[in-house]
């Protein structure tokens, strides 16, 4: 099933989750810093204000810990400063992890690019401050609000060059089969346009833009 969510687009995507009453787009703030198709189970943690200087312990682990293939998803309330740099994308990267969501700011951004050039990072922005006595991780796998969208532990996580879509696990093959019915009603309105020199032509064969 992921092999068939990589071929779609994610406005498709996001236009199939909503048909289920479900809004499965996060906000355009978080955009590919790092850019890459991204599609896989998500890994969630969140993290929260504190002076503590620690280490964020749950989002190491959520990198130490996750399968192959797992987005890790940061939640941070949007905050203004780096929740992954180069030594989680190195650990990311070793361990097979796909990406990262982040509802915060990525550092280290080049490094990241020249040496995990396949680990795509969407994030509300790049940033050089540290967590580290501004925020701490306060739990991993639990449900975390990100972007305007609750993302449960292994919700599938479908992100490209128009941003980030969650698709709840349990709707996981209706909303496939929605979304690639979409995108084959697309692909005939695009060929009427052709053929027909016409966009309203187009649009009124499934009265869809």
């Amino acid at each position: 099933m992921i092999d068939a969510y990589r071929a779609l687009a994610t406005a498709s995507v996001a236009d199939a989750v909503e048909q289920f009453g479900v809004r499965g787009y996060l906000t355009g703030g978080i955009r590919p810093i790092l850019p890459g198709k991204l599609v896989g189970p998500a890994v969630t943690v969140l993290e929260e204000p504190s002076e503590t200087a620690e280490p964020p312990t749950y989002a190491l682990r959520a990198i130490e810990e996750s399968e192959p293939g797992s987005v890790i998803c940061i939640a941070a309330g949007g905050a203004d400063v780096a929740v992954w740099g180069g030594l989680m994308a190195a650990g990311a990267s070793v361990r097979g992890i796909g990406g990262a969501v982040l509802d915060a700011c990525v550092r280290d951004v080049e490094e990241i690019r020249r040496d995990y050039p396949n680990l795509p990072i969407y994030a509300r922005g790049s940033v050089p401050a540290t967590t580290v006595g501004r925020y701490r991780t306060v739990s991993l796998n639990e449900p975390v609000d990100m972007g305007g969208v609750t993302i449960s532990p292994g919700d599938l996580i479908i992100a490209d060059s128009d941003g980030v879509v969650c698709v709840p696990v349990a709707r996981m093959a209706e909303v496939l089969e929605a979304a690639q019915v979409i995108e084959a009603r697309e692909r005939e309105q695009t060929r009427m346009i052709h053929e027909t020199g016409s966009l309203l032509t187009g649009i009124a064969k499934h009265n869809r833009v």
